[in-house]
């Protein structure tokens, strides 16, 4: 209790605007900025902690989402301070200390005076929650930063605290750093902050075993406290004093100093823990003296102070509890629900995955298809080329062999012309027997039908064509038929002409006459063409 007081000296908490909570909403509801809806809400929610803390909490969730969609990082670190600060006036230290970390984590980089404060209450709270490793950390951060700027009275008060922090554990410690505060403050007009320092040093040499130098600085704070101190200030040095000369058994100095103690706390805090340790010094002093009615007067006074504190610290127990619960509940839910839109997260994120495997595959048998089809396609393309191919070389084979025929029937008809003159000319009988039998075996090799033997041949390679062309033009005659096969090879007029022994001229008359019976009108029509269509 008695550090908590020494830092309420110089703890530094966000002052609240003195607007009310209905001009503050008015403007809420009147701004379009996410950064000051964060900031009105938390102000409104620091007003209302007091009496309305439902109601508080509200605007600290209202506050927390704007500051997240400003998406500024200054605008949450000052919700997280602003948030701790609420939370430390509740004594939720814990809870603070939290926010304040979080808010630092963005003030730790900035200049000293804008992070200034928020390491004070980091120290302080550590201070608080008897961390003091910490505590010192963050005050020797504080001082560093106030000592460039030569900020005197900031220095000798950090230093106090400092000194504060070691009274129990490092007299020696602790005396420097009071001794060096109470050089900074000799020219400050402070008698609060001398009398505190007076009152700490005499505190250092009680527990260093030194009461005359003690009771020289318990002077000097008795002579600060004439200066003008607070009472509550005055009232935790006459206890001080109280206290030290009880345990030098000087009973009347304890009830004197009780008795101011007590008269400038009934004025602030009549029933506070120091009006109770003052109470608890008189009813100590008057037993000492032997006035024990005086003595059982301040005891049940003592003991009246003690139970409505203890009534009153059950219930801000209940109440820090209750915060802390609630504060806990909360961040709870909040992870619950933070978990539950990770899962929806990790489903549809699984789910859009799943899609698109499911569509790769698709793609894949897709492509695979596609490949398929074009393999297919070039193995039929190259088959028909093949076929193609064949059918053109069968066709040449065809053509060939027809010529070959032809001309050799030729050679062998001029053999049987020339023959027939030999005859003629030839004088014994026995030479014209020789040429008729000669003539006999030639005209017996030549009396093969040549177009039976071609029209044997093309009806091999195409088979369906005389079918298809009797069944279409049943009016055809053989000569028609064989002029269509030879126009079906693609053979020229002059082509045809060589093979059948006719005259271009003919030929082009024969396929003149073929057009008429094909019912072939149309002059842009190929004939060639149109009987390829027959197979």
């Amino acid at each position: 209790m008695l550090f908590r007081f020494l830092l309420f000296l110089f703890f530094v908490h966000s002052a609240v605007a003195q607007e009310g909570v209905s001009v503050l909403m008015d403007s809420l509801a009147q701004t379009s900025s996410e950064s000051e809806k964060a900031r009105l809400s938390i102000k409104i929610a620091s007003k209302l902690s007091n009496d309305d803390w439902e109601r508080a909490l509200n605007y600290m969730d209202v506050a927390k989402e704007s500051a997240l969609k400003s998406k500024s990082e200054k605008t949450l670190a000052d919700f997280y301070n602003a948030l701790g600060n609420i939370y430390f006036t509740k004594d939720a230290l814990d809870i603070a200390l939290e926010h304040y970390l979080k808010a630092y984590d963005f003030y730790e980089n900035r200049p000293a005076s804008e992070r200034f404060k928020l390491e004070n209450n980091l120290a302080i709270v550590y201070a608080r929650t008897d961390n003091n490793e910490k505590a010192l950390v963050y005050f020797k951060k504080v001082y560093n930063s106030q000592k460039e700027k030569s900020d005197t009275l900031n220095l000798a008060k950090i230093l106090n605290n400092m000194g504060s922090l070691f009274l129990d554990r490092e007299v020696d410690s602790s005396l420097v750093y009071f001794k060096k505060s109470l050089q900074l403050s000799q020219n400050i007009a402070d008698p609060d902050l001398k009398m505190f320092l007076h009152t700490n040093l005499a505190r250092c040499y009680i527990r260093k075993d030194m009461p005359d130098i003690a009771k020289m600085y318990f002077n000097k704070a008795i002579a600060d406290v004439e200066n003008g101190v607070n009472p509550r200030g005055a009232a935790w040095l006459y206890n001080e004093l109280s206290e030290f000369y009880l345990d030098a058994e000087m009973p009347d100095s304890v009830v004197y100093f009780a008795e101011k103690a007590v008269k400038n706390l009934d004025r602030v805090a009549p029933f506070g823990f120091e009006q109770q340790r003052a109470v608890g010094f008189l009813y100590k002093g008057y037993i000492a003296k032997g006035e024990f009615e005086k003595a059982a007067t301040y005891f049940e006074k003592y003991s009246a102070i003690g139970d409505t504190l203890n009534l009153e610290d059950k219930r801000v127990n209940v109440e820090k509890l209750l915060i802390g619960e609630e504060y806990r509940n909360k961040e709870k839910i909040r992870e619950l629900e933070e978990s539950k839109r990770e899962s929806r997260n990790y489903i549809i994120l699984l789910g859009l995955l799943a899609l698109l495997l499911f569509l790769g595959m698709l793609l894949y048998r897709f492509r695979n298809k596609l490949k398929r089809a074009e393999l297919e396609k070039q193995l039929a393309n190259a088959k028909q080329k093949e076929l193609n191919t064949n059918l053109e070389l069968k066709n040449k084979e065809l053509i060939g062999k027809a010529m070959i025929e032809m001309h050799r029937t030729e050679i062998i008809e001029d053999i049987l012309n020339d023959l027939k003159e030999i005859k003629l000319k030839a004088a014994k009988k026995e030479t014209q027997n020789a040429i008729d039998y000669i003539v006999k075996r030639l005209k017996r090799d030549t009396s093969s039908n040549v177009w039976e033997e071609f029209e044997l041949r093309f009806e091999q390679v195409h088979e369906s064509f005389y079918n298809n062309l009797t069944e279409k033009h049943p009016d055809l005659t053989s000569r028609d038929k064989r002029l269509c096969a030879l126009l079906k090879l693609n053979l020229t007029s002059k082509e045809i002409a060589q093979i059948t022994g006719q005259s271009s001229k003919s030929v082009e008359n024969a396929r003149t006459r073929l057009r008429k019976k094909l019912d072939i009108t149309n002059s842009h029509t190929d004939l060639s063409a149109y009987l390829s269509s027959f197979g």
